[in-house]
């Protein structure tokens, strides 16, 4: 069993900050691969940002310059700093690991979604 639990969404204002976390337990043997999503209501899933093991980084172009994605191997979590936060960036957050089980299958695993609200 893999779980991914997210944390650190929430209300801020325009300009603001906040640090997503999303931290995988259970069965993972390794994370291949980490990226976070993002979807607004009435809005297809969209890829923000994602990690690989070699830390090679890819931003989508609305947050390049404003985002941070970061992860710490050693406790299979990754990070996304938010900073210089816009309306336009409201929208239910979600994880994304491609992970290998201990047992080495290889899979896709999601967080449950974390709600982040900017306000004008």
């Amino acid at each position: 069993q893999v779980q991914l639990v997210e944390s650190g969404g929430g209300l801020v204002q325009a300009g603001g900050s906040l640090r997503l976390s999303c931290a995988g337990s259970g069965s993972i043997f390794k994370v291949n691969a980490w990226a976070w999503y993002r979807q607004a209501p009435g809005k297809q899933r969209e890829l923000v940002a994602a990690i690989t093991s070699g830390n090679n980084i890819n931003y989508a172009d609305p947050v390049k310059g404003r985002f941070t994605i970061s992860r710490d191997n050693a406790k299979n979590t990754v990070y996304l700093q938010m900073n210089s936060l816009k309306p336009e960036d409201t929208a239910v957050y979600y994880c994304n690991a491609d992970l290998t089980k201990f047992g080495m299958a290889r899979i896709t695993w999601w967080g449950q979604g974390t709600q982040v609200t900017v306000s004008s």
